[in-house]
């Protein structure tokens, strides 16, 4: 029996079944479509946090030293514990860090965790949980921060602590409608801060906007707020290329300002914005655990549905089979016959659901903050499990089929 003949009757058998062969293939549906949307959304995700949320949090070419580490969510409480334990940084490990960085494109401090948040009122007129971080000039370099009105803090600002700030688009727009305000002066922390420049729309991250903030000079943050636990220095370098040797440079810089001997581990880290993308991967990966377990469990039900389903087409075709049998058809022929059934089916319930996963993860992607990315390994394992479904519950059926006698299929009705 031909190749093209057996698919031809795998087709007419399952059009001629419409809705049984539907029916059958639902389970396997299901599962494929929730494995292809959820990692699409995992995958979107891990694209987001790596293009937007990193490089807006800590900029592009840019690496941070930091107290404590970014990943603070899977450290053990003992690490925890002896990270508490270590120095904060201070203006002479900036110092260091300059003379051994002297090509770096800027190098500034700002105010680390915890990030205090301020009601800014101006006039009759509120606005809430707006966070208030202190920085020096070359941070609004770093953050590649392009101005809508005004111009960036100056040195000035920070070494004679004037009370003025940079403010989000938030501001500008929920206080003052849009117009210009700098010149003006807003209340933050119950202190009159005159605003000197505004900064031009980042926009949301899953529905956190990136322009709700007020930008002090460093010296006049900590006037107001005292310093924080975990001050953070951030370097900018020209090139990609350059981020690496920069970190050697600078780890050794702040091993020599801590006094570290060698073999003693760092009492500071070193982080790019890859170290938030690995944490948020860390995070993800606990869904990746799940998913097949979750996948799983439908594929063997949908595949047992398919088994239950092929042999009772079996009981119902075994004159059919005898009629063939008769005529010259082998076994493998009507194993073939029936296996390319089960396969076909499986494989359009696959189809079926990573096209249905696809819609959904575009739907997702559409109606919600998450973004969603349909990967081409997700479909082809989509494609890979409605086969080999097809195969592993459709061998026992098939061989059912093939192994009747003749003679007593014959007589069956």
């Amino acid at each position: 029996m031909r190749f093209g003949d057996v698919l031809a009757t795998a087709i007419i058998q399952i059009r001629a079944n419409k809705l049984r062969s539907f029916f059958t293939l639902l389970g396997v549906i299901v599962s494929v479509a929730f494995l292809v949307a959820v990692v699409a959304v995992i995958q979107g995700m891990n694209a987001y946090v790596k293009e937007s949320v990193a490089d807006a949090l800590i900029g592009s070419n840019t690496f941070q030293i930091r107290r404590l580490p970014i990943n603070l969510g899977l450290i053990e409480d003992a690490d925890w514990l002896r990270m508490q334990r270590r120095p904060k940084l201070n203006a002479s490990d900036v110092d260091y860090v300059r003379n051994a960085l002297p090509d770096a494109v800027g190098i500034s401090v700002q105010s680390g965790f915890p990030t205090p948040r301020s009601d800014v009122l101006y006039g009759n007129k509120t606005l809430g949980s707006i966070q208030v971080y202190g920085v020096t000039p070359a941070y609004q370099t770093i953050q590649d921060y392009k101005f809508q009105y005004g111009e960036p803090l100056t040195e000035v600002d920070t070494r004679e602590r004037r009370y003025v700030g940079v403010v989000g688009a938030d501001i500008v727009d929920k206080l003052f409608n849009g117009i210009n305000p700098v010149g003006r002066a807003i209340h933050v922390h119950g202190i009159p801060i005159t605003i000197v420049g505004t900064v031009v729309a980042k926009g949301k991250v899953l529905g956190q906007s990136f322009d709700g903030f007020v930008m002090l000079p460093i010296t006049t943050f900590e006037s107001m707020y005292g310093r924080r636990q975990s001050t953070t220095i951030s370097v900018k370098v020209a090139e990609a290329a350059d981020v690496s040797p920069a970190m050697q440079r600078a780890e050794e810089a702040m091993r020599v300002a801590h006094r570290l001997r060698p073999g003693e581990s760092n009492n500071f880290s070193i982080e790019t914005a890859d170290a938030l993308v690995n944490f948020w991967k860390q995070l993800t990966q606990v869904l990746f655990t799940v998913i097949p377990a979750m996948v799983a469990i439908g594929i063997v039900v949908g595949g047992i549905v398919i088994m239950n389903i092929m042999l009772m087409s079996v009981r119902e075709r075994t004159h059919e089979i005898g009629l063939r049998k008769s005529v010259g058809a082998r076994r493998v022929d009507i194993l073939k016959q029936f296996l390319a059934e089960s396969v076909m089916l499986a494989v359009l319930g696959g189809a079926i659901g990573a096209a249905s996963g696809w819609a959904f993860s575009a739907l997702i992607a559409v109606a919600s903050p998450l973004p969603a990315r349909v990967t081409t390994w997700s479909i082809l394992v989509a494609l890979g499990l409605g086969a080999g479904v097809g195969v592993i519950f459709g061998v026992y059926p098939a061989n059912r089929a093939a192994q009747l006698d003749p003679i007593a299929a014959m007589r069956a009705e």
